[in-house]
């Protein structure tokens, strides 16, 4: 009972992340119907929604005014850099979906796509945000499980907001990148890589990597959890894609979940199975004989897992033949 309940928080966490409650309320405490005419909700179901909040001591309530305090602020208020609310509603949009796993199922069919009330644009900036959430903790360690490392330039397909670019440029100065991911997120990109200076070293290329050449000119591809939301048919031909684009010496690395054979372990590979299936027509998380079998008839041999983790990120590499 108590799994079957765990969704109850989760859905008045994420609710208060998709409505912005906890960024409105970051330093002004406010009343239920105060905070309703703020944010364009309604008044009962406001009040209901903050009761839970702080019952799960996300908020503070004093009389009739809710607030939110610091260490809650610095992670769910939009007003700190250390926030996590792009994860956060990125969540929210998973919940919608997996609640249909019982009809999926039975069909087979991934959910049907529906905004959140936030809009198709932000729940893709949602997406893009999160990874970046789930990334930049870990970056520099899984690069640095990589060493020695020498590349003289990066292809990072499906590069997002340019995190793992950027971590790779940190542990190689001297090379420089190409990012390549669909046109409405090369800005997030642009915008990020400003920030931190590496505009100049990395070129932005706009596509899309199940029609489109990938960029030539790489000695290493980094494909960082992209390999879940495909099919094996899809993989492969993506492996193909990125041994065309590669130099003749060089390399590609994976950054995904690893299973057992049994596809029962690890745990978080299994769930995230479940992700891919109530979202993508094909994904799923594959086994290590799985991607050595892929990657050997797109070309590529000398397959090794640099390192397996308990979720996603496992490290496999493999050299252009």
């Amino acid at each position: 009972m108590e799994a079957a309940r765990a969704f109850q928080p989760a859905c008045v966490l994420t609710a208060g992340a998709d409505l912005d409650v906890f960024s409105a309320l970051d330093g002004r405490p406010m009343t239920a119907d105060a905070l309703a005419d703020e944010l364009g909700t309604d008044e009962r179901a406001t009040t209901i929604l903050l009761d839970a909040l702080t019952a799960l001591e996300f908020l503070t309530k004093q009389g009739d005014e809710y607030g939110v305090g610091e260490d809650v602020a610095e992670s769910l208020s939009d007003k700190s850099e250390k926030n996590v609310l792009p994860m956060l509603r990125h969540i929210a949009n998973c919940l919608s979906r997996w609640a249909q796993l019982a009809r999926i199922t039975q069909s087979g069919k991934p959910a049907e796509r529906v905004a959140s009330v936030r809009g198709e644009a932000a729940d893709r900036a949602a997406f893009i945000g999160g990874m970046h959430n789930l990334s930049v903790p870990v970056a520099a360690e899984v690069v640095r499980r990589l060493e020695p490392l020498k590349f003289s330039r990066l292809l990072d397909i499906g590069g997002a907001s340019g995190t793992w670019t950027i971590a790779f440029l940190d542990a190689v100065p001297e090379a420089k990148a190409t990012l390549f991911d669909l046109p409405d997120v090369i800005p997030m990109a642009q915008r990020r890589l400003s920030e931190t200076g590496l505009a100049d070293k990395v070129t932005l290329v706009p596509g899309d990597f199940y029609a489109d050449d990938l960029p030539a000119g790489a000695d290493l591809a980094w494909l960082g959890a992209i390999c879940h939301q495909n099919s094996r048919r899809q993989n492969r031909d993506l492996f193909a894609r990125i041994h065309k684009a590669l130099t003749g010496d060089g390399h590609v690395v994976i950054r995904d979940v690893v299973m057992e054979p049994s596809r029962t372990s690890p745990v978080g590979g299994a769930l995230f199975a479940v992700n891919m299936l109530v979202a993508t027509e094909g994904g799923g998380t594959y086994t290590l004989d799985e991607y050595i079998e892929d990657l050997r008839d797109a070309g590529f041999g000398h397959v090794t897992l640099v390192h397996r983790d308990e979720f996603m990120n496992s490290l496999i590499r493999a050299k252009k033949m």
